[in-house]
């Protein structure tokens, strides 16, 4: 006779939604899948891993791929989730490339890295790395330098970057979740973008250093060898900070930001590269995911050769500054329509 087992239950953990809204601004928080393409080395993986970390708190950090995933497959879970930007890492026989896309349109925009470093690089050429668990609990600023120069291409690429990370609102902002920063600098002369990724620190101006280390961090200093408690203040060499405060780079806090700035009170600014660290150079912008029309090549391969077929199609037929025309049409609304989508 058979026996009757009794199956217990499997226990499913209820599955907790993500704030998908920001709730000052009320726009949609753009969330990022960082993948790759192809077979790449081990320095290239690590620097996969460094921007799934710059991309977070709205990144899957832990994303696992495979080698029978494609593309479709990262656009299948990107709806539910509602992941709208995709930053897909390649190699090839002559450099390795940066793919940012739009989900699930495009655009997409191709870039060629010359150079980089990692964070782990980074931090070891420095004398006092700093990098806390606590800087990747906000998203970074993003700040764009030279990007003014009217060409449609790059203001595609700057309504791209703009979008990737949430945007803020100055007025109800909290002081405390800006810890890091994206600057993005394009050279006009080179055509290349120098990316970088800052921590921000704020310092006390006119706190000797002793004296902010001993409200910092909580320990009780060694006064064994000193005469008085002010010889631990007035002690030579611990005075002053080494490097002097640049009157521009200090600001009037509106509210408190830790136990040594203190609102109402002038504190400076200071940058401190966390890595990585790459030199770009924009060669494509491809209409689609990843597929679609070329709009723009850095090599002008395909807008001369589009410009050459509509010249020979309308030249017999006299119509020769038509087709100049129409070429110049498709060119602009093809950007136009980008730059929307992008959005």
């Amino acid at each position: 006779m058979a026996r009757f087992h009794n199956k217990k239950k499997a226990f499913v953990k209820p599955v907790v939604k993500k704030q998908s809204v920001d709730h000052v601004t009320g726009d949609k928080i753009p969330k990022s899948f960082v993948f790759s393409r192809g077979k790449l080395p081990s320095s290239l993986r690590h620097l996969e891993m460094d921007l799934r970390k710059l991309m977070l708190p709205y990144t899957a950090l832990k994303l696992k791929e495979k080698k029978r995933n494609n593309l479709k497959d990262f656009l299948n879970v990107a709806g539910p989730m509602g992941v709208t930007h995709f930053l897909i890492l390649s190699k090839t026989e002559t450099a390795p490339y940066l793919r940012v896309a739009r989900t699930p349109q495009g655009p997409t925009l191709t870039f060629k890295i010359h150079e980089y470093s990692l964070a782990v690089d980074v931090a070891q050429s420095q004398l006092r790395p700093r990098c806390p668990p606590e800087l990747f609990k906000s998203s970074p600023l993003i700040v764009l330098s030279g990007f003014g120069t009217g060409d449609q291409h790059l203001k595609l690429t700057t309504i791209m970057f703009q979008n990737i990370f949430p945007s803020i609102d100055i007025n109800t902002v909290k002081l405390s979740s800006c810890q890091r920063i994206v600057l993005l600098n394009y050279n006009k002369e080179t055509k290349l973008i120098d990316f970088r990724h800052y921590s921000i620190r704020l310092q006390p101006v006119g706190v000797s250093r002793r004296i902010r280390k001993f409200v910092q961090n909580h320990q009780t200093p060694d006064l064994r060898n000193l005469q008085d408690v002010s010889d631990f203040i007035t002690k030579a060499g611990y005075g002053s900070e080494s490097e002097a405060d640049d009157e521009a780079a200090t600001v009037n806090l509106s509210s408190d930001i830790g136990r040594v700035n203190k609102a109402s009170t002038k504190s400076a600014v200071k940058l401190q590269e966390i890595g990585p660290r790459m030199t770009l150079q924009l060669i494509k912008v491809e209409e689609g995911l990843c597929t679609g029309g070329v709009i723009f090549n850095e090599y002008g391969k395909f807008i001369f050769h589009l410009g050459c077929s509509l010249m020979s199609y309308y030249k017999p037929h006299g119509l020769f500054n038509g087709a100049l025309f129409l070429f110049c049409f498709f060119r602009k609304s093809h950007l136009d329509r980008l730059m929307a989508l992008s959005l």
